[in-house]
């Protein structure tokens, strides 16, 4: 009886084992996606029964599609051939350095790469990266991991009176921070359905910082990326509002309004890192930026505290001011004597540098064209960068590696 106990604790104990070895044995047929040496990228997805395979994803040709909210980019597709073991393939043309996102089809179904373990989460969509890394220097260079010193990523919580929680925020320190002091601080913020893990992964802060610093290109400096949703405490997970589903422009509790906006609220955060961090505390080495959501508080912002930022950056700016939303950014800036007011306050303290930064192709070109028709008339000065496609996260990092390289100097 009591050989047989043991028998069935030794069998229990291996099924328990071979268990918790499942994840840590588990992987795919084929390794995907390769980067070769010629700068094509080979996916191969393992599915002999699948009838057929595409992939879609940001390194293939894109065409313009129209939206409720004007011209958008979609990705092209293509199709992936199989061979006798049940192997689809597919290996693209040489692309140009850059970091690339991607899906694939499998029988019209979207899903994540099964063989590529890195992924990227935007607002409430999943997609598999891959990043051609090409020479020193380049974009896939800057956007990746190099043997250089590397700066820290924190995730802390601060108390915000204004709008009367505790909340999240990143917090990226550069390397050598423990033994220098007074860093220049940059406020980065986000876009409409993102949170404060938002350029951390999908912007490659840390990446970019750490790059530039190392080359000498970028001072070292405290870059400070916040929750930009007034109603939130933090991104999906990270609070007592649970696992719920992120999404676009949607208030996470539509039956109630935040104590007070993104731009109101401001200073609650630049308080509490300025008394928990080794940062100066004047304008001179204070900037503000963000891209969409977040260009439109940097925005707001600025105005409103226009003697704290000396660096403002618009980063394909949704610009929102209020009145008939039927009419030109321009017709409303003209009629509104209280924005017109505080930007003749912001542009009289001379900031240096007022950056903005848009794709040819943006649903929110008009905009931002329209603030530069303005300015123009007032003769504010400000420096203007347009670079083809849209409102998409390529453009998007390319302005962050742009404005950090002339911050602070």
């Amino acid at each position: 009886m009591k050989r047989t106990i043991l028998s069935l604790v030794a069998v229990a104990l291996a099924t328990v084992t071979m268990t918790a070895q499942e994840a840590l044995w588990s992987g795919t047929q084929v390794q995907s996606p390769v980067v070769n040496v010629d700068g094509t990228v080979t996916f191969s997805i393992f599915a002999p029964q699948a009838q057929k395979v595409q992939v879609t994803g940001t390194f293939l040709p894109t065409k313009m599609v129209e939206t409720p909210m004007g011209k958008w980019e979609q990705p092209g597709v293509a199709d992936l051939q199989k061979d006798e073991k049940g192997v689809w393939t597919f290996t693209s043309t040489a692309l140009e350095s850059e970091l690339y996102t991607y899906n694939v089809i499998v029988d019209g179904m979207l899903m994540l790469d099964p063989a590529n373990v890195y992924v990227n989460r935007d607002v409430a969509s999943l997609t598999s990266l891959f990043i051609v890394k090409g020479e020193k220097g380049s974009k896939g260079d800057l956007y990746s991991v190099n043997e250089v010193p590397h700066g820290n990523l924190a995730k802390v919580w601060y108390d915000s009176p204004m709008l009367g929680m505790k909340r999240r925020m990143s917090i990226y320190t550069p390397p050598g921070y423990d033994e220098g002091k007074d860093y220049p601080v940059l406020y980065l913020l986000h876009g409409a359905g993102g949170d404060e893990d938002a350029w951390p992964t999908q912007g490659r802060t840390v990446q970019i910082l750490d790059n530039l610093i190392a080359a000498g290109k970028a001072v070292p400096m405290v870059v400070v990326m916040p929750n930009g949703n007034a109603d939130c405490q933090a991104a999906p997970g990270e609070w007592p509002r649970g696992m719920y589903q992120p999404s676009f422009m949607e208030s996470v509790n539509p039956r109630t309004q935040p104590k007070a906006t993104m731009d109101e609220s401001f200073m609650d955060i630049v308080n509490y890192v300025e008394s928990h961090f080794k940062v100066r505390k004047d304008k001179a080495h204070r900037a503000v930026c963000g891209l969409s959501m977040g260009g439109g508080h940097s925005f707001h912002i600025s105005k409103r505290f226009p003697d704290k930022f000396d660096y403002i950056g618009l980063f394909s700016a949704g610009l929102h001011i209020g009145g008939d939303q039927t009419k030109a950014f321009y017709d409303l800036l003209k009629g509104n004597d209280t924005v017109q007011k505080q930007l003749a306050t912001l542009f009289a303290a001379n900031p240096k540098l007022y950056w903005i930064g848009i794709g040819e192709t943006d649903f929110l070109y008009r905009q931002n064209a329209d603030l530069r028709r303005y300015f123009d008339e007032k003769g504010y000065k400000y420096t203007y960068r347009e670079t083809d496609g849209g409102h998409i996260w390529r453009n998007w990092r390319i302005y962050l590696t742009e404005f950090a390289q002339l911050i602070f100097k």
